[in-house]
């Protein structure tokens, strides 16, 4: 994505995580547009993106207004993420991995590694229109090698709750440090699950995936609490 559009959805999702765009408003794109100062085309791009996340849904007519949700409900939404992804992984490792998706794995694990460096060079500013997708590939893989369709519809009907899937991580680099350190944890999880993936061990596999999630949760909910009082501070 354009640098314009990255600046519209990193701003629209903190505005509306930080509760300053209410539960229930329109997104009008005019307004939006002249409110962060760029055309009307990245702006209408960013709201299909956080439509994706489910903090939008669109409207019967036109447009999109902001989901009511609350943090418990990505929370619980997560927790039953990390159910399903544990079985994934245990699945994967009892069915043997083939290349392809070995090479994925190693592949998103090589980025990640790429990215914390680069971030340490950043004074702890990650790339999140890289490591967002590149998380979202390294779980899709892993739930593809478990071979369950099933498994793989249910995953997909809980990530619709809003911030609950893989791919909806919320870097804003609003709370920069604290990101980096949620960051580098998850890239050292991924590197654990797939060690015990190769290794055929099922059982740490699911134990380490449903470990992930439940960080995911409580990060999810600090990074959420900690955004609402700023601006609430700043209001």
């Amino acid at each position: 994505m354009s640098s314009h559009i990255n600046q519209a959805t990193r701003e629209l999702r903190r505005r509306i995580l930080s509760g300053e765009i209410a539960p229930g408003e329109r997104m009008v794109e005019l307004d939006l547009s002249a409110q962060l100062k760029v055309s009307r085309t990245p702006i209408r791009i960013a709201l299909g993106e956080l439509e994706k996340e489910g903090l939008l849904e669109r409207l019967p007519t036109r447009g999109f207004r902001v989901r009511q949700f609350s943090v418990d409900e990505v929370a619980q939404a997560v927790d039953v993420r990390g159910v399903l992804e544990g079985m994934a992984a245990r699945q994967a490792a009892e069915r043997g991995l083939t290349a392809a998706t070995q090479g994925e794995l190693r592949a998103c694990i090589a980025e990640g590694q790429a990215l914390l460096e680069g971030a340490t060079r950043a004074d702890g500013l990650i790339d999140a229109s890289r490591w967002v997708p590149m998380n979202a590939r390294f779980h899709a893989a892993l739930v593809e090698a478990a071979g369950n369709s099933t498994l793989a519809s249910a995953l997909a009907h809980v990530s619709k709750t809003p911030m609950a899937g893989a791919g909806a991580l919320s870097l804003n680099g609003v709370l920069p440090r604290l990101e980096f350190r949620y960051i580098q944890r998850a890239q050292s999880d991924h590197e654990d699950v797939l060690a015990a993936l190769l290794a055929g061990e099922g059982a740490r596999a699911e134990a380490l995936m449903r470990e992930h999630a439940h960080r995911s949760r409580d990060n999810k909910r600090e990074l959420i609490t900690q955004m609402q009082r700023l601006a609430a501070a700043e209001g």
